[in-house]
């Protein structure tokens, strides 16, 4: 069923995540016992049926997505997983766009993996999303190995090497990069200096 999925993904020029990727999104859904995730970058629904598996039985996958072609895909595979519709809300538009609107702190976990010259902005999107302890996920963070090279310098690799940076550096975060699939940053939600004073 992912095999299929994968091939959809390959063929609509949107990578899924690998399998490693994939279950380690499966895992920090399951340790953040995420009950309602937001996903910007739906693909052909492989991430989504990862992240599903880790979370709660009852859990939401809201999966933002600008192309409706591949939200008709992701439909296919997660109805080829056995995922009951009422635990997906697939909502098509520009990822900024839909992201802005959603609740304040309503999520435990946030997946970025759509277009990387707006990724600095959706992590800013991100930490307003999620609930203090909650993890953000950004797979393709090392981008076929760009990023990591100093050499590389068009414009998506400086822009995801700019944005990984800055969430390392920013106190509101406890971040890491992982060299799993195409590299996968993983954060979690600090408490705010300001509401810790």
């Amino acid at each position: 069923m992912l095999a299929d999925a994968r091939g959809r993904a390959s063929g609509s020029g949107a990578p899924a995540v690998s399998p490693a990727t994939g279950a380690a999104l499966a895992l920090i859904a399951g340790l953040v016992n995420a009950s309602s995730v937001a996903e910007v970058g739906t693909g052909a629904g492989v991430s989504g049926v990862w992240l599903l598996r880790g979370m709660r039985p009852d859990g939401v996958l809201t999966t933002v997505d600008d192309d409706g072609e591949q939200h008709r895909s992701a439909r296919l595979t997660f109805a080829a997983a056995g995922i009951p519709s009422q635990r997906v809300r697939l909502i098509t538009g520009r990822a900024l766009d839909v992201i802005s609107r959603l609740s304040d702190g309503g999520y435990d976990m946030v997946v970025l993996d759509s277009d990387p010259l707006e990724l600095e902005t959706e992590i800013d999107e991100a930490k307003r999303l999620l609930r203090i302890g909650g993890a953000l996920a950004i797979p393709h963070a090392l981008r076929s190995d760009t990023v990591a090279d100093p050499a590389q310098r068009d414009s998506v690799t400086v822009a995801v090497r700019t944005a990984v940076a800055k969430l390392a550096s920013d106190p509101a975060w406890s971040a890491v990069l992982l060299p799993v699939g195409d590299g996968l940053a993983v954060a979690l939600r600090a408490a705010d200096e300001a509401a810790e004073a």
